[in-house]
């Protein structure tokens, strides 16, 4: 489906120079003289390498159709991480290059979509909040609450994040694996 560069969004899938591309940052940008461009950060879906692009407004660019499919992630190997169908029961391999920034964010069993073009998955969509545990967590010093300080953890998958300064080890901690932003304490 063609659209106009105006109408790019991050997470899209679209043709860019006969390769397939997932958009991972777009933005308008108005110079002071000149035209109104988008710029864009494309992640090539079989190379894995970034690139940035610029469009006019009005260039029309092929936005791909992807399909979601809900499944469950099982585990990682050498190079891809791997899910199951939770319709059909068929397991999809994703490249670690297409969703390397949720690997630590990902417990055996968790609920994700996964993107498939053609048969073939390119990505995934993760929940909007996860539930970890911390398993290490530096002490607080007195005095640091007088602004609004974090500290850094690490979660049961090994994953570091930024938390407020009360949180402990033992703790469960919602975190959104997109943004990697602490959501509150979980019971």
């Amino acid at each position: 489906m063609n659209i106009t560069a105006s109408n790019l969004r991050r997470r899209d899938y679209i043709l860019y120079r006969g390769e397939m591309y997932q958009v991972s940052f777009a933005e308008f940008y108005h110079p002071g003289k000149g035209r109104t461009v988008m710029r864009t950060k494309l992640k090539g879906v079989k190379s894995g390498k970034s690139q940035d692009a610029v469009f006019s407004s009005n260039d029309t660019i092929e936005r791909l159709d992807i399909s979601s499919t809900p499944s469950q992630y099982l585990y990682t190997d050498a190079d891809s991480l791997v899910f199951m169908d939770e319709v059909h029961f068929d397991q999809h391999e994703v490249p670690k290059a297409l969703c390397e920034d949720l690997i630590g964010f990902m417990k055996e069993g968790q609920s994700v979509y996964v993107l498939v073009y053609e048969g073939k998955p390119v990505g995934v969509i993760p929940p909007k909040k996860v539930v970890l545990e911390v398993t290490e967590s530096p002490d607080a010093v007195k005095g640091d609450t007088a602004t609004n300080a974090k500290k850094e953890i690490i979660l049961e998958t090994g994953a570091k994040a930024l938390v407020p300064l009360f949180i402990r080890k033992g703790d469960m901690v919602g975190i959104n694996p997109e943004t990697k932003e602490y959501l509150g304490r979980e019971n």
